[in-house]
């Protein structure tokens, strides 16, 4: 299944009753990604009061990809609101931080809700995203006479070649988008009269 990701970081501002509420979106592949970014985003800030975030670091329904932390502020305040938002977008790979300066006001725990969730919610609609395609590694092996047909067909759907090995026959293998392979399996039994197919 195809889902979108972030295409690049992205930093946005919105001040609420005096504090300062900046956040920081970027694309994470992985746990670790998303905490090394963690990281740097509280090492640019070094004096904020807090470094709120979330993160999903696969596809937008993992469960298992997911992490949260309130950043010392009242448990469930800020961390969850920010990882509500993000499940809701539909978006992986993500993860996102703001950052609080405090003001002076105290906003109590549903401002505070509002405030991260707001936040996140901004920066979210700014977020520029494009669209991860599932794919499949598949092999093939055919004899040379129909190699021009097959990468015609190949180059025709947009298929990566990742490797070409020639020896007694040819063999590729090659990146199938999920969604396109039973077309494409119908059209290589076609070319090579039910020799060849991915399945």
């Amino acid at each position: 299944m195809s889902y979108k990701i972030p295409k690049t970081e992205l930093c946005d501002e919105q001040v609420i009753k005096k504090s300062r509420f900046i956040t920081h979106i970027a694309p994470a592949v992985n746990k670790a990604e998303a905490k090394l970014y963690i990281q740097n985003i509280k090492a640019l800030y070094p004096d904020a009061r807090h470094h709120c975030w979330a993160y999903i670091a696969g596809h937008p329904t993992a469960t298992t990809d997911i992490g949260f932390s309130d950043g010392g502020e009242p448990s469930g305040t800020a961390g969850k609101p920010i990882l509500n938002v993000l499940q809701h977008r539909g978006i992986g790979e993500i993860v996102l931080v703001v950052v609080r300066y405090f003001g002076g006001i105290k906003l109590g725990a549903g401002g505070l809700v509002r405030a991260y969730s707001s936040s996140a919610s901004l920066a979210m609609d700014k977020l520029k995203t494009i669209t991860l395609v599932e794919t499949k590694v598949f092999k093939i092996r055919f004899d040379y006479n129909l190699e021009t047909n097959i990468k015609r067909l190949l180059e025709s759907q947009n298929i990566n070649i990742q490797k070409a090995d020639y020896s007694a026959r040819v063999s590729l293998t090659i990146d199938v988008p999920t969604t396109n392979i039973e077309n494409l399996n119908r059209q290589l039994v076609n070319i090579s009269s039910g020799q060849l197919s991915l399945i």
